[in-house]
């Protein structure tokens, strides 16, 4: 903008001194002799008006050289040269121009921390670009298709005290150890202790409960568990957990074909043999009402984890 403003200015200037009546007779009057025309007098204050702080010269003016008004030798003295570097000098000194702003290099050379200035929008763009590294889940040693960050939170604020601090350890997945109640139940002897089933349907719905491990298959419909048994669900738009009500002592039943939490009515949760299937509903041990969208669906996938403070785990 500046240098449109510098060339119309020149242009202007060149044209009102070629085109003057008095520029005919400026070589033959001496300086101090030819009266101060009016339109020098108006292009003088118009020119004084946008660049104050250089005089015609090209030099620039001091703070007190602005209140006087600069002489008619200065005026008939001024070039196209002259008229240039004052307003390459304004340019430079001016506070609007003070700070430039370098444009991004789209190769990628431009970086804040390059030493070149960048106005505050770029700054404020780069940094809503960049995108922090999310952040690690911690004790989780292994990834999972269900547990998010605000999800671990609520699992781990549900956990017995004696695995608070321990590392989680994947057991089993369907994603990795195939489709099979069998290989799950084996995988769970890799730990002793409390261990987490976590399923989905396909659906959306995240349900399961807290285990004792190693699971122990029976050949008889035996329960299982103790007190600190729950199932939880997330079809509630947040995760919700269920406690043993007292009203009886039906935790959770494994075979090698079914695995089961709660009694009394219906089972909280059951999952058959292959890992394909299974079914939902309320039940007196942990008072809660269907866990799945529907009391009858399709698994989508499967987590057994189990918990330790062993270091071999820590890698």
């Amino acid at each position: 903008m500046m240098y449109t403003l510098k060339e119309k200015v020149t242009e202007r200037l060149s044209r009102f001194f070629a085109d003057s009546p008095n520029s005919s007779s400026s070589s033959s009057t001496s300086p101090q002799a030819r009266p101060y025309s009016r339109e020098e007098k108006s292009v003088s204050s118009y020119f004084s008006h946008i660049i104050p702080s250089v005089s015609f010269n090209g030099s620039t003016l001091n703070k007190h050289q602005h209140d006087h008004k600069p002489t008619q030798a200065q005026y008939r003295n001024v070039s196209s040269e002259d008229l240039d570097e004052s307003l390459d000098n304004y340019v430079e000194c001016s506070p609007v121009c003070e700070k430039k702003v370098t444009p991004i290099n789209p190769e990628g050379d431009d970086h804040p921390a390059s030493g070149r200035s960048t106005s505050g929008s770029e700054m404020f763009e780069e940094a809503n670009n960049l995108h922090s590294p999310q952040k690690p889940i911690p004790y989780l040693m292994d990834e999972s298709v269900f547990i998010s960050t605000n999800f671990y939170e609520f699992l781990l604020s549900s956990l017995p005290n004696i695995v608070k601090g321990c590392q989680w350890v994947l057991l089993y997945s369907t994603l990795k150890h195939g489709i099979s109640l069998r290989t799950l139940i084996r995988k769970s002897a890799d730990l002793s202790g409390p261990c987490l089933l976590i399923a989905g349907d396909r659906q959306g719905a995240v349900f399961g409960g807290l285990l004792e491990g190693p699971l122990k298959p029976t050949a008889k419909r035996k329960y299982q568990g103790t007190n600190q048994t729950f199932v939880f669900t997330t079809i509630y738009g947040e995760p919700r957990l269920f406690r043993p009500t007292g009203a009886n002592r039906y935790y959770y039943l494994c075979l090698n074909d079914l695995l089961a939490f709660g009694g009394g009515g219906n089972f909280a949760l059951c999952l058959d043999g292959d890992l394909l299937s299974g079914t939902s509903g309320s039940c007196e041990t942990f008072g809660n009402q269907c866990l799945s969208h529907n009391q009858e669906f399709e698994l989508k996938n499967v987590e057994l984890w189990g918990f330790t403070h062993a270091s071999r785990y820590l890698t």
